[in-house]
């Protein structure tokens, strides 16, 4: 909770905690989102919902902005991001590091990031994996138990 406030300075005000897939980071953002001033979201239940009607074309147009509508203008001091897999659904020919920096542009977002952060980079999945991405994490601000303070 002591870094939330420090993103909300920054640019892309985007908190990862990243970590291997698991109940630890639920928890820890359901346990944040307690406190006042803060909102859960399940990625994967919401924009799934809002889906349900569309086709795939038309999920591919749409899924950044229904990401957007999902986040709302907020009042929150910031949105907790959970479940976030669907965004790396190769059908959807999304990429959500960029939709997570295109929300914190005006919303302080921390989401939930099931992968890793070593050898210098930010990455989800294996590389033999269709959803495999990987980023450099130069301007990022991460989390997470293998990550240093």
């Amino acid at each position: 909770m002591h870094r939330i406030p420090q993103v909300a300075a920054l640019y892309h005000r985007l908190l990862l905690v990243v970590g291997p897939a698991g109940p630890e980071k639920t928890t820890a953002l359901q346990e944040v989102a307690q406190h006042p001033g803060y909102r859960y979201i399940n990625v994967n239940l919401e924009l799934s919902r809002s889906m349900l009607e569309l086709t795939q074309r038309q999920r591919q147009l749409q899924g950044a902005r229904l990401l957007v509508d999902i986040v709302g203008r907020t009042p929150e001091q910031a949105v907790l991001l959970d479940h976030l897999e669907l965004l790396f659904d190769v059908s959807l020919k999304l990429d959500p590091l960029r939709c997570l920096q295109d929300l914190a542009r005006n919303t302080t977002i921390v989401a939930a990031w099931s992968g890793t952060l070593s050898a210098g980079h930010l990455t989800y999945a294996t590389p033999e994996h269709p959803e495999y991405r990987r980023y450099a994490p130069a301007g990022l601000t991460v989390v997470g138990p293998d990550v240093p303070a």
